[in-house]
């Protein structure tokens, strides 16, 4: 047997590596994605302040704090048992949405799209964002970097800083305001991001779609991957990044459960591994059946996809649009194919500059009503659409409001079984009679890449073992003992 490693992989946040096994024909017989890092951010919170929550989370991940500061923040409100103002929801979620624009730019343009723009056939100098200027030119470039500046400098302005944003941590509203003169200056940035989107949508259009090996390739058996999915929508069934109940299909497409925050325990169970700092959360009416796909499996997935394929449409007219062009071309609800996530990801992009528009051009953002005082501490779960998937914080504080314990299930945590069967099914469609290339590797590759994986994010469980090894060797190199704890 030959055993094949992809390690690092590459273009995600966090680390992880792919094993491969070869059987004697040279076919896959198995493929295996290992996450071997850990953040442990679960137990760092015991016995922390509340208010300090929505601060230290936001720590897993420089690339989507926002995203863990808002679920925070309404796992307190939860908490304390308030709802926030009418203002500081809207507040919420203009910055919510501000964090979307900057990370799905990230992703397309620097981590996922340039398997795209440059091919997955190109050599790996060229598979990065210095291949996509070279391919798109500089102008374009200059675009894409003002324009996700832009999405960090309205949550700079909305959440006190770009990065690691501390204006929601107060159970109940928003730390501050905001002024006529920051919400010209973001009106004035949203415009040019609305422009941005609709630019994206047209490079996806010229370079994939009009591109029949691309549209074959996403058709492709190597990236189909049939499964139930979950995503947050609002009262009328159509996606909301902040808001909303969680709504799951079934692989047909048909609603299996829809559920509150304060329900998730009922529906979501975590299995895990023994190879593997991620659990692997699976529907627990249905089961943990191993990894496998399917009706009779438990596993579904999350994220740009995963909400398209949970909801009845997007909540504004150019999204929308391209929501209906996508099913059409791809033949209909739900769409099974992974590399899909890429196109819904640029529809999401369209709903979050629409969706920002909105908010602040709204009459009451400028509103200075944005705190409700909070009641006695206990406990409350938090749910967002993160950018990656459904995010949920789960505490429980005691009669001192400090945190007795901390239950995180993040995006990447949702979608690790499904990315560890869409590596091997690429794996298998690709690799044939012993036939390997950087190229095919890369393809491979392009199965994890599409679901923009945060492994930084997905790690707080241990198994209580150090995976430590020590090697002792003599002076002249030969092994003389191996120590494991």
């Amino acid at each position: 047997m030959k055993k094949i490693v992809i390690d690092p992989i590459t273009r995600l946040e966090g680390h992880g590596k792919i094993t491969i096994f070869l059987n004697d024909e040279g076919n896959v017989e198995n493929a295996y994605l290992q996450i071997p890092e850990l953040r442990g951010f679960e137990k760092f919170c015991e016995g922390r302040r509340a208010e300090d929550l929505p601060i230290i989370t936001t720590r897993i991940c420089g690339v989507c704090p926002v995203a863990h500061h808002m679920a925070s923040a309404k796992a307190l409100d939860a908490a304390f048992n308030v709802e926030p103002t009418e203002t500081a929801k809207k507040l919420r979620e203009l910055e919510y949405c501000a964090y979307f624009i900057y990370d799905h730019i990230l992703h397309f343009y620097f981590l996922g799209g340039p398997d795209f723009v440059v091919g997955p056939d190109a050599p790996p100098a060229k598979r990065n964002i210095l291949g996509v200027i070279e391919k798109v030119g500089l102008d374009i470039a200059k675009d894409v970097i003002k324009h996700r500046a832009y999405g960090q400098k309205i949550t700079g302005i909305l959440g006190g800083r770009p990065t690691h944003p501390v204006s929601a941590c107060i159970p109940g509203g928003i730390a501050k305001f905001l002024s006529e003169e920051e919400r010209q200056e973001i009106e004035k940035m949203v415009r040019s991001c609305v422009e941005f989107a609709k630019f994206s949508l047209k490079l996806f259009n010229d370079v994939v779609l009009k591109n029949v090996d691309y549209v074959n390739l996403i058709k492709s058996e190597p990236y189909i991957l049939k499964t139930y999915y979950m995503g947050t929508v609002d009262k009328d069934n159509k996606v909301n990044f902040y808001d909303g109940d969680v709504r799951v299909v079934d692989p047909e497409g048909k609603e299996f459960v829809k559920f509150t925050s304060s329900e998730y325990l009922d529906i979501i169970e975590e299995h895990v591994e023994p190879w593997t700092y991620v659990k692997l959360p699976y529907l627990k009416k249905i089961g943990w059946k191993g990894l496998v796909a399917g009706p009779d499996s438990g596993i579904y997935r999350v994220g740009p996809l995963g909400r398209l394929n949970v909801a009845e449409g997007m909540a504004t007219p150019l999204a929308q649009e391209e929501y209906e062009r996508m099913y059409k071309t791809l033949g209909g609800k739900p769409v099974h194919a992974t590399l899909a996530f890429h196109w819904a990801r640029l529809i999401e992009l369209m709903y979050a500059t629409e969706r920002t528009l909105e908010l602040v051009t709204d009459k009451e953002i400028t509103s200075k009503d944005v705190k409700n005082k909070p009641g006695k501490p206990g406990e409350g779960v938090g749910i967002v659409e993160a950018a990656r998937g459904t995010l949920i914080h789960h505490y429980w504080l005691d009669e001192k409001a400090l945190a007795k314990k901390v239950n995180l299930v993040v995006a990447t945590t949702h979608n690790t079984p499904g990315i560890c069967m869409s590596i091997k099914n690429a794996a298998k469609g690709l690799i044939h009679n012993g036939k390997v290339s950087d190229g095919l590797l890369n393809m491979v590759e392009m199965s994890f890449r599409a679901y923009d994986p945060c492994f930084a994010c997905a790690t707080h469980f241990a198994i209580g073992e150090m995976p430590l090894e020590v090697k002792i060797y003599d002076n002249e190199k030969r092994l003389i003992k191996t120590m494991r704890r």
